[in-house]
């Protein structure tokens, strides 16, 4: 098996933090991309979780969005043109 080198740049205080916590697990961070790597292979799966989480809640317009459509209400398009036809091509920078 030959090997190769990865190099990667980093910020300085993530790099120290998170060598913190490898330490704590008695692994370097050499070791905790190749686990990363294997993981990916084995799985065919990113092993971290991507997906977006707000750091706040819903305002209130969204709220009774998702409680109209909880209850059977809102509109259904078949696409996105179907859609934007119906709004006129909106789009967020149109506001």
């Amino acid at each position: 098996m030959t090997t190769s080198n990865l190099n990667i740049r980093i910020d300085d205080d993530l790099k120290k933090q998170a060598k913190t916590i490898l330490d704590g697990y008695g692994i370097s961070p050499s070791q905790a991309v190749k686990m990363l790597f294997l993981e990916l292979v084995a799985t065919r799966k990113f092993p971290l979780n991507l997906s977006y989480q707000a750091d706040s809640m819903p305002n209130l317009k969204t709220i009774a969005a998702m409680r109209e459509l909880d209850n059977g209400g809102g509109t259904l398009y078949a696409n996105l043109n179907e859609f934007l036809v119906e709004h006129d091509n909106a789009t967020n920078q149109d506001k």
